[in-house]
């Protein structure tokens, strides 16, 4: 669901719709509720604005209940810079 995977997305990044919203309140409202489906270049320009690739956005991870998981949240808040940073302190603890 689009609508769901927005408003994941969104509040991982503590921004509300407003924040989001350069297009128009209404519009990403009407898209998380499900009112209305973005095209391809809304939701490009919505994942550039949330600093997430469309594969992220699309990404199986963030699905269902795993899109509930706080820490979760946590690591989408990072920027792309901080994830990688994160990926190589992981691998290093995990070998």
């Amino acid at each position: 669901n689009v609508g769901k995977r927005i408003t994941f997305f969104r509040t991982a990044k503590n921004y509300s719709v407003n924040k989001l919203a350069t297009l128009s309140r209404k519009a990403i409202a009407d898209i998380e509720l499900g009112n209305k489906n973005p095209t391809i270049e809304i939701l490009s320009y919505i994942c550039e604005a949330l600093n997430i690739s469309l594969r992220e956005f699309f990404d199986e991870q963030t699905n269902g209940q795993f899109c509930d998981d706080p820490l979760i949240a946590k690591v989408y808040r990072l920027t792309p810079k901080q994830r990688e940073a994160l990926l190589v302190f992981l691998d290093s603890i995990l070998e």
